[in-house]
């Protein structure tokens, strides 16, 4: 019996144009704005170029009034006919492609994923659309300053490196999800967090706890300190990925206790890494200085380790980790942030830091007692308002 051919109809249902969200849309327009523009370039014979925002910190200005970091107007110059930008401008308009196709058909992929869907030997010749991963992670950042927008609104995700747990319900594409029956791994926060992909339920959290590291979040998922102090606990990973900044943000802007926005504190070690981690927590990034407005939380609260902490906790020597010549000069950068440089309070502990010479983890609590940092230090820092201020 012969075979019946194949119709175009019947074609793989992964080349399907699929039902786009309200979000999508406004991409897809973005993306055929810039493929316009390129096209209307050639057809009057100019060189077809692209204007990329610069992703610098001499491109990012401090908005004192909105305490966030905005970036500026300086763009660098990609074009088509200069022998050193051709290569990267191909690259910037193949991302814009994968990412097209990637919204066309309703898909997601990693970051990974999305240099392996576009690696290939351009016919003809030995040379490759991208050595390796490094060569087209810096192209993804250029198409989202240049567009406006984020990764995840162009279905291009990074791994989950995240969770939480607490008193809050949520819905999670249509699975609904209790945050207090997620056992000790919690609930893993995904990349992609927007309202179209999570909606909050019902809450009891009177706060949000962030803290630096998994180690630190499992004593206190253990110890059970999200529900002796009503609050939602949650980590990063370290320096936390987007989606976690980006939740973050969004259950401080739109979950309130007592008709204010749900307080949010940080729980990082003292040192270098951890004011940065916090910086970019409360005033943004550089790199996405652009969307500081929908992931900065100005109003973040400081309860990680201070320097004073070393005598007032009674620690000992032993717990010191020595300052390196790299510390001392990332403190001293941070120390110049203008949003740090006139904030006395930040001044004076930087200051003793350095003076101290050497950092402290969290993790240094527990030669005190495996649960002095859920059962002491946090409550009372809590409960005094002993966090880093604000102050002039």
């Amino acid at each position: 019996m012969a075979k019946k051919k194949r119709s175009e109809d019947s074609a793989p249902s992964s080349a399907s144009t699929a039902v786009l969200t309200p979000r999508d849309k406004k991409t897809l327009g973005v993306l055929k704005e810039l493929a316009d523009e390129i096209v209307e370039t050639a057809a009057k014979k100019r060189d077809p170029h692209l204007d990329i925002p610069a992703r610098t910190l001499s491109n990012t200005k401090y908005n004192a009034s909105a305490r966030i970091i905005e970036m500026g107007k300086s763009t660098n110059r990609r074009q088509l006919f200069n022998l050193s930008q051709a290569k990267a401008y191909m690259q910037t308009l193949l991302v814009a492609s994968g990412t097209k196709m990637l919204l066309d058909q309703g898909k997601t992929t990693s970051i990974r994923g999305l240099y392996y869907l576009l690696k290939h030997t351009i016919e003809g010749t030995k040379e490759e659309t991208f050595d390796d991963q490094a060569d087209c992670d810096p192209i993804i950042e250029d198409l989202e300053v240049t567009l406006g927008s984020l990764r995840e609104e162009l279905h291009v995700y990074a791994s989950n490196r995240g969770a939480m747990v607490g008193p809050l319900t949520l819905t999670d594409s249509g699975d609904e999800i209790d945050c207090a029956r997620m056992g000790s791994g919690g609930y893993s926060i995904p990349s992609i967090v927007e309202a179209d992909v999570i909606q909050f339920g019902k809450h009891r959290a009177e706060f949000i706890l962030h803290v630096e590291k998994d180690t630190v979040w499992r004593r206190f998922n253990e110890d059970k300190f999200w529900r002796k102090h009503n609050c939602i606990l949650m980590h990063g990973g370290g320096q936390p990925p987007r989606g976690v900044r980006r939740m973050l943000s969004r259950l401080h802007n739109e979950l309130t206790f007592r008709g204010k926005k749900l307080p949010v504190f940080c729980l990082l070690d003292n040192d270098p890494w951890g004011y940065y981690i916090y910086s970019v927590l409360k005033q943004g990034s550089i790199n996405l200085a652009y969307e500081s407005r929908r992931m900065a939380i100005p109003d973040a609260r400081f309860v990680g380790l201070r320097s004073k902490d070393y005598e007032e906790c009674k620690l000992s020597s032993s717990v010191q980790i020595k300052l390196n010549e790299q510390d001392i000069k990332r403190a001293k950068q941070i120390a110049e942030y203008p949003w740090f440089q006139k904030k006395k309070d930040w001044q004076r502990e930087i200051k003793q830091m350095l003076a101290n010479g050497f950092k402290l983890e969290v993790e240094s609590l527990i030669s005190k007692d495996i649960s002095y940092v859920t059962e002491t230090y946090v409550p009372e820092r809590l409960k005094a308002g002993d966090w880093l201020a604000d102050s002039e």
